[in-house]
């Protein structure tokens, strides 16, 4: 058995384990989330810093720009946060909701929670004016993201919600609402 295999594994046998377990493993994985996103954003910091890249931006756009963006995302996350804890579950694949969650911003994305996430990593690039995280570690850390949500986390659901959830997936796009998913199941 492969890594993925193990990881996809691992990810249904907490999401199905007990409510004490998937507990304890949240805040495991919220810290794995966060170190893992933060990670990104200091990469690009010293790479502008080692590179000696330019700002993107003159001093007075920076904050028209980056401020919508990052408002944008933290509130697209929030609402998708808002909608997970609704029905007992939260963002963390350890700790997931018991069902196919289709309220609010999953009406017309699966995966608007990351979508804010990146939303607001545009924005914070912006913001602090380093080219390296609009153009290189936001687009990489959205392919490992997405690497990650069609390899371990998909499969997962799909072993854990079935039909319904293959469904969902076939109708709802994964991040850009309008856009229909091409049929891979």
């Amino acid at each position: 058995m492969g890594f993925r295999e193990r990881w996809i594994n691992l990810l249904h046998r907490a999401a199905t384990g007990t409510k004490k377990t998937r507990i304890l493993l949240t805040p495991i994985g919220v810290t794995t989330f966060g170190a893992f996103t933060a990670s990104f954003v200091f990469a690009a910091l010293v790479v502008d810093r080692l590179l000696h890249l330019p700002g993107l931006l003159p001093e007075g756009a920076r904050l028209p720009i980056s401020i919508p963006v990052m408002v944008a995302g933290i509130t697209v996350t929030a609402w998708s946060v808002f909608h997970f804890l609704k029905v007992k579950g939260t963002p963390v694949p350890f700790n997931p909701p018991p069902k196919v969650v289709k309220t609010g911003p999953y009406q017309y994305a699966r995966n608007p929670m990351l979508t804010g996430v990146f939303l607001f990593l545009f924005g914070l690039g912006f913001g602090v004016n380093s080219v390296s995280l609009v153009f290189l570690f936001t687009p990489l850390y959205v392919l490992v993201n997405v690497w990650e949500l069609k390899e371990i986390e998909e499969p997962e659901l799909m072993k854990r919600l079935g039909d319904e959830y293959i469904e969902y997936r076939r109708q709802t796009p994964m991040f850009i609402p309008g856009r229909r998913p091409r049929s891979n199941t």
